[in-house]
């Protein structure tokens, strides 16, 4: 039982970092047009402040104070990104530094005079080393037609583009399945919730028809706040996914024996887990002509990836109780006390200590 109690509070440790950092994405969009090469870079102010050793972050959307560091700002990023037409490295001509507030985000623009439009384009970047799940969104764009969209990260760094060719429905979906499971294996909030449901165990069948009431709550508020049809706040999305998981653990050690509501739950509050698997795919800035597929292919990236995890849990919570039924109920009972622990961190955090407005 304590080494239960122990492995638990271990996993509120180390989660409690995973909202310090809102979203660990930056956004490079480059236009290639007959009149040469330009582009916008999209920074988090939380990474600039981050690497230019400032605090708040909050500071960097103050127009003064940016204008005031950009050159820091330029400075930073040519050591970080590297551009190639044809295989020579090209220049940039930094262009303005601005707060885009409601993005919590400063943008640089840059331009490359001279140059006309290559036959390949290369791009390399390590924006944010220090965090390593940060990654780079690149959007190419040929006249007014996006033609193709990457992804750089710790693993990959760089690529390449032939100008002139499109991508298909297959290679977005080759670029967004990943980030969905990325996006559900580095926020444990989703998955506590679900694994909270697991804890009292039942059938293969019965959990499943849980994990599937989930699937297709959350399914529907994605797909309505990723359209632009309907989008709470994440003000209140966030504080409200973490009262989520505090209910679970309640409901797992005040429930007696009677009907099994798990998948009611599971179903009624994926309509708020939804809402926030949308902020994450909004924040991605995709443009409305890719919607479609990434949309699609982040669903099933996320699915895949709780799918993985539950089925590994309940295995293993199968296993436990397999052995010894008594040892099969301490462990939901610390189970759920850690996940009452754990979602009431994250309340607290989200609602007091957010750096979000």
């Amino acid at each position: 039982m304590k080494r239960v109690l122990a492995g638990f509070l271990l996993l509120v440790a180390l989660v409690q970092p995973a909202s310090a950092h809102p979203v660990p994405f930056s956004f490079l969009d480059i236009y290639l047009r007959p009149t040469g090469m330009e582009a916008t870079l999209v920074l988090h102010d939380f990474d600039v402040a981050h690497d230019l050793g400032v605090s708040p972050p909050e500071r960097f959307r103050d127009p003064g104070y940016v204008a005031e560091r950009a050159p820091s700002i330029r400075a930073l990023l040519a050591d970080r990104m590297q551009i190639t037409a044809d295989g020579k490295v090209v220049k940039p001509e930094w262009g303005a530094v601005e707060p885009v507030v409601d993005r919590q985000s400063v943008r640089v623009v840059f331009r490359f005079p001279g140059v006309p439009v290559p036959g390949k384009l290369g791009i390399s970047a390590t924006m944010f080393p220090y965090d390593p799940v940060h990654q780079t969104f690149v959007n190419i764009y040929e006249g007014d037609d996006l033609t193709r969209q990457l992804i750089l990260n710790r693993f990959q760094t760089s690529v390449e583009h032939i100008v002139g060719t499109r991508q298909g429905p297959l290679s977005v979906i080759a670029r967004f399945v990943p980030e969905g499971i990325h996006h559900i294996l580095i926020g444990p909030d989703h998955l506590l919730f679900l694994i909270g449901l697991l804890l009292l165990g039942g059938t293969m069948r019965r959990l499943l028809l849980v994990v599937t009431a989930f699937t297709i709550a959350h399914s529907i508020t994605l797909s309505l706040a990723a359209l632009d049809i309907f989008t709470p706040p994440a003000r209140i999305i966030e504080p409200a996914i973490a009262l989520s998981i505090v209910y679970v653990g309640f409901d797992n050690l005040l429930v007696k024996e009677g009907r099994d509501v798990r998948a009611w739950i599971a179903f009624s509050f994926g309509f708020i887990h939804g809402f926030g698997f949308a902020n994450v795919l909004r924040e991605m800035d995709l443009p409305r002509s890719a919607l479609g597929w990434s949309l699609f292919s982040f669903n099933l990236g996320v699915e895949i990836g709780q799918m993985v995890v539950v089925l590994i849990v309940a295995t293993l919570l199968s296993m436990v109780r397999a052995r010894s039924e008594q040892i099969g109920r301490k462990v939901a009972v610390a189970g759920s006390i850690g996940v009452i622990v754990a979602g009431a961190y994250w309340f607290v955090e989200r609602v007091f200590f957010s750096g979000t407005s």
